[in-house]
Formats: C-alpha cells, sequence, structure tokens
C-alpha cells in the first residue's frame, strides 16, 4: 500500500478521535438504555455480515441505518461507542487487513460524529425524549436535526472513501466523488424518513418490534441478491466468448481486457458518469466479439500480411459484432459503440465512413483504447511503442483517426500515466480493487486487426 495512502488513513483516524472527543466532552448524555444500543449496533453487524459486492466493486449495505439510528437515540459518546464495536465487530467478520480494517472503522466513527455535531447544532434531542409521542410530533421535534446527520454522515462517509480511492488512482477526490456518490445524494435525503422511522420504533415499540421492520429489507435484499448473481453470470459468458476469440490468435490474447482497460482510463478523463464509463468497459470488452465467426479463424491465425480481399474480409466484423451483440437484449445498447469502433474522426473508417460527431462517443473512445493497445504491444515485426512515442502518434494522428476533443483531455489528464502502469492482478471491470468499505495524411495506427 502507497505511503500516501498509509498517510491518509493516519489522517483520517486522527480525525475520528478528535471529533470523538469533541462529542465526549459537548454533546449532553442521552442515558440511553444499553439495550436499545446493543441491538442496533447487532443489526448494524448482521447487516455489514450479508454486505453486497457489486459488479463495479463497491459495495451495497443497509448496515448505515441502524447506525444512523443509533445516533439518534443517543448521540452522544455511548452512541459512537455503539457504532465503533459494530465496525470492529465487521471488519473482524470479513477479516479484512489491519490498515484497511482500521480506515473502515475510523471513516465510520467520523462520520457519526460530524452527523452527531451538525444533530446538536440545530437543536436535535435524543428520540428517548420524543420518540413516546407520535411519529409526526416526533418528526416535528427532531426531523430537521435528523436529515442534517444523515446528509451529514452521508457526505463525511463518502469523501472519506473516495479519498483513499482517489489517492490510490491518482485521481482528484471531486470526481471520484462525483461519480461515485453525487447521484445517490437524492436518494439518501429520500430515504431518510425511513432511517428516522426506524429509530423511532425502536424507541416506541421496542427492539423487538423494530426487529420486524428488518423483514422487508432481508426480502428486497434476496431479490437484489438474485440479480446481481444474474449479472454476474451473465459477465462470466462474456468473458468466455471474449476467451473463445482471443484463442485463435496467440498475438491478441488479452488484447479485449487491456482494451476494456485503456477504454476505462479514457472515459474517467473526458469526465464521463460511472455508468457510461462502465457500459464503454463493456462494449469494449466485446468490440472484437465479430471475430467469433469461423470465416476469420484462418484470417487471425495467418502470419503473412494479409491480401485485399482478406482485409476486406476482416473488416466485416464490427458489422458481425454488433449483429451478434444486438441478439442480447441487456446489450442493445452497445450496438453502435461495436459497429463503428474503426470508424474514423475525418470519415475515412469502416464500415459506414462515419465523421466527427456522428460516432457514437463510445465507438470514439474505444479507437484510442483499441490503437493504444496495438502500439504498446509486441508485434513479431517490432517491440512495444515508449510512452513518448503513443503520445506523438496521438498527436499526429489528432483530427484524423482521433477525436481531438478526446485526445486533447486525454493527453492534459493526470490519468494519462495510468495507461502505461504495470499490469494489475485485477482490472478494472467486474472486479476491481480490493474495496474499502461504503455504508451507506500519413499512416495511422489501426489498432488491432
Amino acid at each position: 500500500m502507497p505511503l500516501r495512502v498509509r498517510a491518509y488513513v493516519a489522517g483520517i483516524t486522527l480525525l475520528a478521535i478528535a471529533f470523538s472527543l469533541a462529542i465526549v466532552l459537548f454533546a449532553p448524555s442521552a442515558h440511553a438504555p444499553a439495550k436499545y444500543l446493543l441491538f442496533l449496533a447487532l443489526m448494524g453487524i448482521v447487516a455489514e455480515a450479508l454486505v453486497l459486492l457489486l459488479p463495479s466493486g463497491a459495495a451495497n449495505s443497509i448496515a448505515s441505518v441502524p447506525l444512523q439510528s443509533a445516533a439518534l437515540i443517543a448521540p452522544d459518546w455511548t452512541g459512537l461507542v455503539a457504532v465503533a464495536t459494530a465496525a470492529m465487530c465487521a471488519q473482524f467478520l470479513h477479516r479484512r487487513g489491519w490498515i484497511k480494517g482500521i480506515f473502515n472503522i475510523a471513516q465510520i466513527t467520523l462520520a457519526v460524529a460530524v452527523g452527531i455535531g451538525g444533530y446538536h447544532v440545530l437543536g436535535g434531542r435524543s428520540l428517548l425524549e420524543v420518540g413516546q409521542t407520535s411519529f409526526t410530533d416526533a418528526t416535528w421535534a427532531a426531523g430537521l436535526p435528523a436529515i442534517a446527520l444523515i446528509a451529514l454522515f452521508f457526505v463525511a462517509n463518502t469523501f472519506a472513501v473516495s479519498g483513499v480511492i482517489a489517492l490510490s488512482d491518482s485521481r482528484s477526490i471531486i470526481q471520484v466523488w462525483r461519480h461515485g456518490h453525487l447521484s445517490t445524494l437524492g436518494y439518501e435525503l429520500l430515504s431518510s424518513p425511513f432511517v428516522f422511522f426506524f429509530a423511532w420504533c425502536t424507541v416506541k415499540v421496542g427492539p423487538i418490534g423494530a426487529s420486524l421492520l428488518v423483514l422487508p429489507a432481508l426480502g428486497i435484499r434476496q431479490l437484489y441478491k438474485t440479480k446481481l448473481e444474474l449479472e454476474r453470470s451473465h459477465q462470466d459468458m462474456l468473458e468466455l466468448m471474449v476467451k473463445a476469440i482471443e484463442a485463435r490468435d496467440p498475438y491478441t490474447s488479452g488484447h479485449s481486457r487491456r482494451v476494456q482497460h485503456y477504454s476505462m482510463v479514457i472515459a474517467r478523463a473526458i469526465d464521463l458518469s460511472d455508468r457510461e464509463v462502465q457500459r464503454i468497459g463493456v462494449a469494449a470488452l466485446l468490440h472484437d466479439v465479430g471475430k467469433i465467426h469461423e470465416k476469420y479463424a484462418p484470417l487471425l491465425r495467418k502470419e503473412d500480411s494479409l491480401t485485399q480481399e482478406e482485409w476486406r474480409i476482416m473488416q466485416e466484423h464490427p458489422v458481425d459484432g454488433a449483429a451478434l451483440v444486438a441478439t442480447a437484449g441487456q446489450l442493445r445498447d452497445l450496438v453502435a459503440p461495436i459497429r463503428h469502433h474503426h470508424e474514423r474522426w475525418d470519415g475515412t473508417g469502416y464500415p459506414d465512413g462515419l465523421k466527427e460527431d456522428a460516432i457514437p462517443l463510445a465507438s470514439r473512445v474505444i479507437m484510442f483504447a483499441d490503437t493504444i493497445d496495438a502500439m504498446t504491444t509486441a508485434r513479431p515485426y517490432r517491440g512495444p511503442l515508449s510512452e513518448e512515442d503513443v503520445r506523438a502518434e496521438l498527436i499526429r494522428c489528432r483530427g484524423k483517426q482521433f477525436d481531438p476533443r478526446i485526445c486533447d483531455a486525454l493527453l492534459e489528464s493526470p490519468l494519462w500515466s495510468l495507461l502505461f502502469a504495470p499490469p494489475k492482478a485485477s482490472r478494472e471491470g467486474p472486479s476491481v480493487r480490493t474495496r474499502f468499505s461504503i455504508v451507506a495524411g500519413g499512416r495511422a495506427m489501426m489498432g488491432a486487426r
């Protein structure tokens, strides 16, 4: 783990300690019965044990609901102890490394401490004081401070995690946060009534009654888990198809996965959303899927240069790939990106001779990635090009083969260096980094043939 990441983890830990001490010294005691805090801590541990790992590598968990509820019922040091205890048990349960474990405990504790601080600033009182009233009256008494607590928890939690990802990937923390979490801010605010309702029910009807609310959540989780398993099975089939294609051409083994990685880096460099990055990644993985047709097998195995007629046949693979992908309902939005990934900015590409903005954005990104892989992969007739040579080639073909706006953004982006980083055991895509928890004129190089 890089030194800068270790230093960041140490900084978040010190911040968590500082904010926790402030709560201990200045927050009035809520005198919450231990049974409430034990129940909510246990619910947090159970929720973390049932966490779902998404295809993007992020974690989906409802642990923030009982943890935020603990802060609403006991907005003091006892609530912090309950949250920290649940976080420690979750780290032990998942057997994470000590640095990741410390970070996860610290950032959750920090997020709750910041939320409790905002709760008190807005005059919030423990739900033990108002929880025995009707839900409407309790909402009037503590609703606004509760929304502030939940919003501050979300911001502190997501920014802390975005920071460690930004340092690991050499990206801007604002860019990481905006791509990963801005779209869910509205959802978090809209879900705040449920957090408040869960905390109110815990006080009103006790832990046993409140636990009944968990059953629908578990049912929803099981449906979501089934959906994720289907998606993973679908992804495995895509990977199998790609391996079958690449087995025919010894010179392009791993090509599709490298193009996927490069495409996702480039998509982030031009500031696309996470969803767009992921879909471009899938399109890039499948960009050569048309080569699975038998007519391409002898061409891919041929060691000599292709004849004019053979090259004409090879140029049909984007059309065949698009037709194949069109048969899968979940992939129909990838038909155009795959069909046009060999179109050139000046209109001299194939199969349709599209030019400039008529070429789908995803296709323009894949064109860059495909060409970069061709330049940086050793061939029988030459070695891989250096970073400086690749930069010079992109500049030379800017406005001819490549979209000039993407070219400029990529060359100026701090993510440019990631295209030349040493290969990692896991690339971006279905399985990415080990996660930290989030609770809550001239000849242009045309790429691989």
